[in-house]
């Protein structure tokens, strides 16, 4: 079979081989063919490129690749941001670092991840491996495969991430010592933490018994500090006058330190041909704690002038809420596996994978409530007010008057200033009192918020076992099979908790007390001054406050409670062809699988009961087993692929690919939970009792459900690449795709009647004396302005919208990726050492309903420009991210979307490689100083005019890294 290349395989190999194990550039000597040649052993980024290239050049499917040069040597904390930069991905940053990793427009959570070739569970609500859990030190590599085949287990619409870890008995004994020091450019404004950090990570591979026994192990300790500058608001409004002002604000300095430390093992025995046992073995613990601190508030204006987004004005009665938001986050994940291997005569072997990973997580986030008074307390008088000025950007405060308690921790008192205690309407006898308010009405349970207790309960275990036939064999064009069985069984789950805190000082409040004070944060960046620091933790722990439980009072949180199950078998087979189409070099494989799933989640409908408690009717503070709700479904689908690569010139292949491929429908979607919830706006109450008029203005009530019956996302996928090698690091690719989505998840919505729910067995939820209102005030109410008297009773209207998630929406991905790496010495040999490597990914997606696909920029743009020579080693790395729709943490503990701005990213490295130093025991030392974020760009999240709802700043991070190799 016809075979040419411009440069010999042999010698490519030979190339490779001596980017990986050389820890050196020393000229080697090899024979090949008989003929002795020179072969320069090259590493760091020009060693990389030539491992990644060749795996590229290798494969049947359209992939990319990273190698163990690429992770940690461009202020890589972690894989997701050697990830970010490869061709066709994009990386999203959650709290400063990068997190997310979205392949070809589709977010993590429809793109399958794997460790080793076993799927990888993470730690937050859904499916998505947050991939700045994982270090790089641990890591040797991972593969991209955009395309798939039948004997890939883990697949996503997007493609498919494997991470890889070291095979010790495929790899250099080594054994090598990190460390570096961390610097945030944005200091800390608040006062209890700093901007400095630090990283430590030791890594060894030996070989035993005559290389029959192999041990590799890596541990890393991480400290990471991250402070970001909050700026928020609730939303906008449009006044009479046309001017765009915010509703509410919603303004922090944040601080956090990441404590991480993660220790992997694989041990490998191989004592003869035949038999090769692998055992892996992942722990990582990490916290990732600090201090939200800031303002949370209404706003209100007057003395307004300019027009839409210029306006400027007075923030007038302003009455802010000093919020000091203590954040603790707990977690680990556990994973091990056992891979055995027997060759059962020359030409089958048999494989047999078992693994088992776990995973928990705490998210909590303490709120403490400060300010000049109890809500209630003061007059308007007494309040202050501040000067502002609006932007596309946001608003910006250029004054205040009236609001100096704050910097006073003696006159700042300890309460809730506003009134958030609807709540706790359940409870109203607990808050009694004789007490009155500035207006002369007694103080009550809406004003006894002072603080609020928020956190999630999530752990996921995953178990897979996978048995493997694989054989040569001569049947036509084919010469190899493959087939095979893997089980899974996934169980994850998450418990919504919360508790309302008010103080024992209630209906009165204390300063600031003196053993929890810190100091003094800083706000005025945002125009808000200085304000007081404490202990947001220490009122919760020492009884300051009493606590009830939020879950018997709010319906949305016990609605967020649940369970779900999968059992997932997939059988499959493969075939892999190698011919001759017109005497041109023609190989791939064809393939199928069949996959049978059984889901079922269990949860509650979270309904306010008689009593104004939730699901508690007998008031014992237990949920009543009428809410409890369970459902699921059986379904399988036929995924067959095909990757086809032909050598139409020498070193230059087409490659085509055909296939269908599921990423399974969000956790949060299939869970079985639901709630039904009441706005007690009068002016939704008085709407007409008509499904029409509830149509036309709306309704108070609602309802949300998920759907554990949903099938997974589906997708027809076409590719054809163009891939031109022409240095063993040099190659400039075409790749087209389109995905036909035959299936996605929509939000259904429909209008139902609350006395008498269908969809729960005719449930009324109508409360007489709690969703009705007299009225108190004599006026015009409602969108009809119908008149109502003092001693009025307004009946709110029996329909309203349930909202829940459905199959059936489909859409369209069509996708274009231009690739490049150029050692710039093919242009001239005085560039030796120059290079670049350059890709830009255009994509034009559209579902059905004319929604965005998380995690899709229609542009994505990266280069990364190099120079590596002798030791010395520098490199610039730009990333360009159009906007893109994305999933944040909301209220109630709820995810959300959110539209977020595109961004333009510039990390940079220089370093030095001490190998051909003079001095013996500087020859493994490696030396370089990396800056991430160099531009100080901002994460922002914007409304539907484009004005930021959000902002978050981070400042550029600077490391300096040591790397020892011992031998």
């Amino acid at each position: 079979m016809m075979n040419t290349q411009l440069f010999k395989p042999a010698l490519l190999s030979m190339a490779i081989s001596s980017a990986i194990f050389s820890g050196h550039s020393m000229a080697q000597q090899a024979v090949i063919d008989g003929e002795q040649v020179e072969v320069i052993a090259v590493k760091g980024i020009r060693g990389s490129l030539i491992r990644s290239q060749a795996e590229k050049m290798d494969s049947s499917s359209i992939t990319e690749s990273i190698s163990a040069e690429d992770i940690g040597k461009l202020p890589d904390s972690s894989i997701a941001e050697s990830l970010s930069r490869l061709p066709g991905l994009a990386g999203e940053r959650v709290g400063g670092r990068t997190s997310g990793i979205s392949v070809r427009g589709f977010k993590e959570d429809f793109t399958g991840t794997s460790l080793n070739g076993r799927e990888l569970i993470g730690i937050g609500d859904n499916r998505g491996v947050e991939y700045d859990l994982y270090p790089s030190e641990i890591m040797t590599g991972a593969t991209i495969y955009k395309t798939s085949d039948a004997t890939l287990m883990v697949q996503g619409i997007g493609g498919t991430v494997d991470l890889k870890t070291a095979r010790p008995l495929q790899a250099k004994e080594t054994l090598t010592l990190n460390g570096s020091y961390e610097s945030g450019s944005q200091g800390s404004d608040n006062p209890e933490f700093d901007a400095k950090g630090k990283r430590f990570a030791l890594s060894f591979v030996e070989k035993f018994a005559d290389d029959t026994i192999g041990l590799a192990v890596a541990a890393a300790t991480t400290e990471s500090p991250n402070n970001q500058r909050k700026y928020g608001v609730w939303g906008y409004s449009t006044n009479d006058a046309g001017q765009v002002l915010p509703s509410g604000l919603d303004i922090q300095s944040i601080s956090t330190k990441l404590e991480r430390d993660t220790i992997s093992a694989v041990l490998q025995y191989q004592p003869n041909d035949k038999i090769n046992f692998v055992f892996d073995a992942l722990k990582i613990d990490y916290a990732d704690s600090g201090v939200l601190r800031g303002f949370i508030e209404p706003f209100s204006s007057a003395n307004v002038t300019g027009s839409g987004t210029t306006a400027k004005g007075t923030q007038i009665n302003a009455n802010p809420v000093l919020r000091t938001d203590p954040l603790q986050k707990d977690g680990d994940l556990e994973a091990f596996g056992l891979n055995i291997e027997y060759q059962l005569n020359d030409d089958w072997q048999v494989m047999l994978d078992v693994a088992n990973s776990q995973s928990s997580k705490r998210d909590l986030r303490g709120e403490s409530y400060a300010g000049l008074a109890r809500s209630g307390a003061l007059t308007n008088a007494q309040l202050g007010s501040r000067e502002f000025q609006m932007s596309q950007n946001g608003v910006f405060f250029t004054g205040l008057t009236g609001l100096g308690a704050f910097a006073d921790p003696n006159a700042l008192q300890l309460t809730g200033p506003q009134v958030w205690g609807g709540s706790l309407a359940s409870l109203a006898s607990q808050f009694q009192t004789n007490v009155l308010q500035a207006s002369g009405t007694p103080y009550s349970f809406l004003n006894a918020q002072d603080g609020f207790m928020n956190y999630a309960d999530f752990s996921e275990e995953l178990t897979t076992a996978r048995l493997e036939f694989q054989g040569n064999i001569e049947l036509g064009v084919f010469t190899k099979f493959t087939a095979g069985v893997n089980y899974s069984d996934r169980f994850k789950d998450k418990i919504n908790k919360g508790f309302f805190a008010t103080s024992t000082a209630y209906p009165f409040s204390t300063a600031i007390p003196e053993k929890y004070r810190l100091g003094l944060a800083d706000l005025s960046w945002a125009g808000l001054g200085q304000v007081v620091a404490y202990d947001g933790f220490a009122p919760y722990f020492d009884g300051t406050y009493k606590l009830n439980d939020a879950g018997l009072l709010e319906p949305d949180r016990l609605g967020d409670t649940y369970d779900v199950n999968e059992e997932v078998t997939t059988l499959y087979v493969k075939a892999d062809f190698d011919t001759e189409l017109s005497g041109l070099p023609v190989l791939g494989n064809i393939g199928l699988q069949y996959v049978d799933t059984d889901q079922t989640s269990s949860g509650f409908i979270g309904v306010v009961g008689p009593n104004f408690k939730v699901c508690d009717d007998d008031n014992n503070n237990q949920t009543d087993a009428r809410c409890l709700v369970e459902s699921g479904a059986s379904y399988s689908h036929v995924l067959p692929s095909l990757n086809v690569s032909v050598e139409v010139l020498d070193n230059t292949f087409v490659r085509a690919a055909a296939n269908k491929t599921i990423s399974r429908a969000r956790i949060d979607q299939m869970k079985a939970s639901g709630f039904v919830k009441f706005d007690q706006n009068i002016d939704l109450i008085t709407i007409p009792n008509s499904q029409a008029a509830v149509q036309t203005y709306g309704s108070p009530w609602s309802k949300f459900a998920g759907n554990p019956e949903l099938r997974p996302l589906e997708s027809n996928n076409f590719d054809l690449s163009f891939e031109k090698y022409f240095e063993t690091e040099g190659y400039i690719s075409l790749a087209v795709f389109y995905k036909d989505l035959v299936n996605w998840t929509r939000d259904g919505n429909a209008l139902i009647d609350f006395t008498n729910d269908p969809g729960n067995g005719g449930a009324n939820y109508y409360i007489p004396n709690f969703h009705n209102r007299v009225i108190d005030t004599a006026g015009n109410y409602g969108p009809l302005d119908r008149p109502y008297n003092v001693g009025d009773i307004a009946t709110p209207p029996n329909y309203g919208f349930s909202s829940f998630f459905e199959d059936g929406l489909t859409g369209k991905v069509k996708g274009t990726e231009l690739t490049t790496n150029l050692p710039l010495s093919v242009v001239h040999d005085m560039l030796e050492g120059f290079g670049v490597a350059a890709s830009a990914t255009l994509i034009d997606a559209k579902l059905q309903d004319g929604a965005a696909i998380p995690g899709q920029s229609d542009k994505v743009y990266s280069l990364t420009a190099y120079y590596e020579r002798n030791g010395f080693e520098v490199r610039l790395a730009g990333t360009d991210r159009s906007d893109f729709l994305t999933y944040q943490r909301g209220g109630s503990n709820k995810i959300e979307t959110a539209n977020r701005k595109g961004v333009r990213l510039l990390d940079a490295q220089i370093s030095y490689d001490f190998a051909e130093s003079d001095i013996d025991y500087l020859k493994g030392l490696r030396v370089s100083l990396q800056g991430s974020n160099l531009t100080d760009v901002d994460e922002e999240t914007v409304d539907a005019n484009g004005i930021v709802t959000l902002r978050r700043q981070f400042g550029p991070t600077y490391m300096l890294n040591f790397n020892y190799s011992f031998y």
